[in-house]
């Protein structure tokens, strides 16, 4: 007898359907077919315990299973529960009427216990656009797919509940999750805090503007200034996730199998910290199978690179497509996959190995040429894509033990949501949402500066010997400053702040 099941298979943060052919006829043995992974074909033996440990009858006949279509790559232990449906189906065990309307997927153990997986979300949404009527997933994964609207998501923990179900002996209700009223409740604030930062206003000052337009930062200063402290704190004061932010970023967190078992939802902007060892595949992503890396984990969110030099010079070079692009393309012999990566990247070094290179009290003992060594191992066209170079000097012992009440988080986020609501309205019509992501012809547009501030950026540019590509960083993140001082046009005290965020440019910077 030949029945068909259904299931899915993940391609980059998509799925695709898959049909199960089970078909159960004379003869003696047990075939695979339709390009599955080792994790796949060793199903046979977990299905073979599985079922006869809940007491359901293994054909010992020619049984014969076939991954349609059979040009994508099956990878995983998610396809047991499908293919021991459709064995059942096939010998007769349950009935085939509603397997057609059906994705099923879930990893069986030895004793018939439904075990969770990975990319319920893309497979929920794939299976809306194919027009399932619903999914029979792991109860662990339940609520990640029920996130779908007009979809029935079942969740099951056995396999005695998935038999007893498609026989209609049991009567299943499919998960509820109100996707609107969850991710309200959820937004909730942030155990860290701005008011936790005493003195560094300059800094802070900073972080407000690269928050308010999506402006790359590094943070260049001598170790215990607070350039860790500070960049944690960034998340607290972006603008919070807008429910297609939460579904985007959502799925790749599910295809990663980073999801929180008890969520639904990602609710917070992402905050990524790889440690400086990180790998160029850990960073972008890839692998035989492609999977995401750190910056797309960090979609809609943080990507901090602490202590920059120390990272491997081809993972930083590796960085500087996706930054421009905001997705990353991973190009194998038989199949290219994308994947997103709009972040901001927040970064922090120290000016030289020793940490003291202008240090308002400790003295520098790196020798002659070291400080511009240091910081030559970041290349010019990665530091080219960073908008703001702040420096850190450490907190005085007044700040540390003032009483003075900082500015809360929540204060600094009501003037970058401010400042991005008007960004938003003005590039309503140019397919980009920050001004960190204007083009040369849109600065041209809408970075409009009066005589006196031509004047004023020509002498700067003069005077501090600052690089050519510091000229439109400068532009960029004036407008920011106009747009949270709610001004149309940019005033010289607007591009005269700017021109302080441009520390690494000037020319005698590192001797």
């Amino acid at each position: 007898m030949l029945v068909k099941t259904f299931g899915s298979a993940i391609f980059g943060v998509d799925a695709n359907t898959i049909t199960i052919e089970v078909s159960v006829e004379q003869g003696a043995k047990y075939y695979m077919v339709g390009l599955p992974d080792n994790a796949v074909k060793e199903s046979w033996q977990r299905i073979e315990t599985a079922l006869k440990h809940n007491e359901y009858r293994m054909p010992r006949q020619k049984i014969v299973v076939n991954l349609a279509p059979a040009d994508i790559r099956k990878e995983g232990a998610a396809y047991d529960l499908p293919i021991a449906v459709g064995i059942l189906a096939a010998s007769g065990q349950i009935e085939n009427e509603n397997l057609d309307k059906y994705i099923i997927m879930g990893e069986l153990s030895l004793d018939g216990s439904i075990q969770p997986i990975k990319g319920v979300l893309p497979m929920a949404v794939q299976a809306r656009k194919d027009g399932f009527k619903g999914m029979i997933v792991p109860k662990e994964n339940a609520r990640e797919g029920a996130i779908v609207n007009d979809l029935d998501v079942y969740a099951v923990s056995n396999l005695k509940e998935v038999y007893e179900f498609l026989n209609g002996e049991l009567e299943m209700t499919p998960e509820f999750v109100d996707t609107r009223e969850e991710f309200k409740l959820n937004q909730s604030a942030s155990y860290i805090d701005f008011s936790d930062v005493r003195g560094q206003h300059k800094v802070k000052r900073a972080m407000e503007i690269s928050a308010a337009g999506g402006h790359n930062i590094i943070l260049i200063g001598p170790p215990g200034a607070g350039k860790t402290m500070i960049a944690k704190r960034i998340p607290t004061i972006l603008p919070p996730l807008t429910l297609r932010e939460s579904l985007e970023t959502t799925k790749i967190h599910s295809v990663s199998g980073n999801l929180d078992k008890s969520s639904s939802l990602v609710f917070q902007r992402p905050f990524r910290s790889p440690h400086h060892t990180v790998s160029d595949v850990a960073l972008v992503g890839g692998g035989s199978n492609p999977k995401p890396g750190e910056i797309s984990l960090a979609h809609n969110g943080v990507l901090f690179l602490d202590e920059l030099p120390e990272f491997k010079r081809t993972a930083l070079e590796v960085l500087r497509q996706p930054l421009e692009d905001r997705n990353v393309t991973i190009s194998r012999s038989k199949f290219t996959v994308s994947f997103p990566c709009s972040f901001m990247m927040v970064a922090s070094m120290n000016p030289c190995p020793c940490g003291f290179y202008n240090h308002p009290e400790k003295e520098c003992v790196c020798a002659s040429g070291i400080v511009q060594k240091y910081l030559n191992k970041i290349s010019g066209p990665l530091m080219d894509r960073i908008d703001l170079q702040v420096e850190v000097t450490p907190v005085p012992f007044k700040d540390i033990s003032s009483d003075v009440e900082e500015e809360s988080s929540e204060d600094i986020q009501k003037r970058v949501i401010m400042a991005r609501e008007i960004q938003l309205e003005r590039y309503k019509d140019d397919n980009i949402y920050s001004n960190a992501q204007m083009s040369t012809k849109q600065m041209h547009t809408y970075c409009e500066i009066s005589e006196i501030g031509k004047k004023l950026l020509n002498r700067a540019m003069e005077k501090l010997n600052l690089s050519a590509r510091a000229y439109n960083r400068i532009l960029k993140v004036s407008r920011t400053i106009a747009d949270l001082s709610s001004s149309e046009s940019i005033k010289p005290e607007h591009l005269a702040e700017a021109i302080q965020y441009r520390s690494l440019d000037r020319e005698n910077w590192g001797g």
